[in-house]
């Protein structure tokens, strides 16, 4: 069974954006492309311990309401939510109501902002932990690796919550620190050329 499916264009694409018409948007323009927006790189890890459980569909599907319940992602905006902001999302249909996720994404903003004391930037950071390439398991074929289990462990050293290994893969592979699209898929190559355009931080 092929791990590709063809695009309208013809072209092969990875198999998963043929779950939902707008999982082909998604894997062409943005997953595994390099993120070095602080902002970015901070909605990302929080949308990605949502999905803890479920599937990236409903989270994908609710993204624009993530973005406006949570200030869309201004981590110092979201740092200073108190009690009532837990009310009101534990209210809001439009998001996932799980008081632990809420509450992480506050705790994490939180965090951020002592870690951007520290290192200058969250991009600067997260991208110590970009794995060889020579490292690597086969495209779609791992859910954690060893740079993931090395960032989940030093994340949550500093207090971070639902940023587990397997959370912290599926965030590398979406922000380009990996490219993890198939051999054979269009969007590989433009991935990869990306990746060597971009200037790490």
């Amino acid at each position: 069974m092929s791990d590709t499916i063809p695009g309208l264009d013809g072209n092969p694409r990875c198999k998963w954006c043929a779950v939902a018409p707008d999982f082909l948007d998604y894997h062409d323009k943005e997953w595994g492309f390099p993120v070095a927006d602080d902002v970015r790189l901070f909605e990302k890890l929080c949308l990605e311990g949502f999905q803890a459980g479920l599937s990236w569909r409903t989270i994908l599907a609710k993204r624009e309401n993530f973005r406006a319940a949570f200030s869309r992602f201004d981590f110092n905006k979201v740092a200073k939510f108190t009690e009532r902001d837990i009310g009101r999302l534990l209210q809001d249909e439009g998001i996932v109501r799980h008081r632990g996720k809420i509450e992480a994404v506050i705790n994490n903003a939180k965090c951020l902002q002592e870690l951007i004391k520290r290192e200058g930037s969250f991009a600067t950071f997260i991208w110590r932990y970009e794995p060889k390439a020579d490292g690597l398991a086969e495209p779609q074929t791992a859910s954690t690796s060893t740079a993931s289990v090395a960032l989940s462990k030093e994340l949550k050293k500093q207090g971070w919550k639902f940023v587990g290994p397997t959370t912290v893969y599926a965030f590398m592979q979406a922000m380009g620190l990996i490219n993890d699209h198939h051999q054979d898929c269009v969007t590989r190559v433009k991935v990869e050329q990306a990746r060597r355009k971009f200037k790490r931080p």
